[in-house]
């Protein structure tokens, strides 16, 4: 007869605390609650939505990117106008620094918390080509993009190295699907999306992204996704909700968390959805419905995010912030009961 060895490749271990990294599988005795414990699957399906630090400036379609404990919030429509407001969250609080050289909303954002970009986005009347990049400390504004757009997404981990696709050109607000690379000099057009959308979102690196919903030909709102490997745009599995104007998390195009957002039904939704590379698959909701707001973009992933801000049901700009979080792997204690 086989034992757990043998089966598992695992000892059961005698240990005074649980392994701070456990793998999928391993079992242990665990000596100072003196319980058996295991770890299971874990990850996206069994995330959970919380409370976090409130953002000082309530604003929609500002700009957002970093990781669920180290994000930038920096743009966006506030009273009376753009702003120029950047905050930073250290997983607990939001705290201001430097400004923007320009306020705009409805831009793309690419980095991190300490390396980051403000793309395009709209003054009010037009849409910008303008690009400021951020250091850690303060804003410098370097090269344009070639096509001025707004309600677009970007992709990329530093501000050196990123894409942004999609968006609209003005007049018109007309959608469009051109992309374009950044080298950490210049912007180089590459292979466009499959369809042209504005008011999507999307994430990961230059060379491994997503693209999500959207408002898309003839008007209606998509449940598309897109998959991007450093050369051109291919179809990927569709989301169960077509929306526009959500939060998006991810750091590739394998993963990725879409939720809340404008849907056809109501003026937003509270749905959460995660992507394995493949398909989507509805998780646990928000408590806050919103749209045209923050999320942790392309540090994020889907088993860690934060919804920022935006615009509630009635219209209304928010300070409230939601954190997910999903274990992986889950540790299980075992019972005899």
């Amino acid at each position: 007869m086989a034992d757990y060895k043998n089966i598992k490749g695992f000892n059961i271990q005698y240990l005074d605390s649980d392994p701070p990294n456990p793998i999928e599988g391993q079992m242990w005795f665990n000596s100072t609650t003196q319980t058996l414990k295991g770890a299971e699957v874990g990850g996206a399906p069994i995330g959970t939505w919380s409370s976090g630090g409130a953002v000082n400036t309530a604003r929609e379609t500002a700009y957002s990117t970093g990781s669920q404990t180290a994000n930038l919030f920096y743009g966006g429509l506030a009273t009376p106008g753009n702003s120029v407001d950047t905050e930073l969250y250290n997983g607990s609080a939001w705290t201001e620094v430097n400004n923007l050289n320009t306020g705009l909303r409805g831009g793309a954002s690419a980095g991190s918390s300490s390396i980051a970009l403000k793309i395009a986005g709209y003054t009010g009347t037009t849409a910008s080509d303008t690009v400021e990049s951020w250091n850690g400390t303060c804003w410098s504004e370097i090269t344009e993009i070639n096509t001025p757009r707004l309600d677009s997404s970007a992709a990329g981990i530093s501000n050196t190295s990123a894409i942004i696709f999609g968006g609209s050109t003005m007049p018109g607000f007309s959608p469009v699907a051109n992309t374009e690379s950044w080298n950490g000099t210049s912007w180089t057009e590459v292979n466009d999306l499959s369809l042209a959308t504005n008011s999507l979102r999307g994430g990961g690196t230059q060379t491994s992204a997503l693209a999500t919903g959207g408002y898309a030909p003839p008007g209606t709102r998509s449940t598309k996704t897109e998959s991007w490997n450093g050369t051109s745009w291919s179809s990927g599995g569709n989301m169960n909700l077509a929306r526009n104007n959500h939060g998006y998390s991810g750091n590739s195009n394998t993963n990725g968390l879409v939720f809340a957002g404008d849907n056809p039904s109501a003026p937003t939704t509270v749905n959460t959805e995660f992507y394995n590379g493949t398909s989507w698959t509805e998780v646990n909701n928000l408590s806050v419905g919103r749209y045209r707001h923050g999320g942790s973009s392309n540090i994020g992933t889907n088993n860690a995010a934060l919804a920022t801000s935006g615009l509630n049901s009635s219209d209304g700009r928010i300070t409230t912030v939601e954190e997910w979080l999903a274990p992986d792997p889950l540790v299980k204690t075992f019972t005899t009961s």
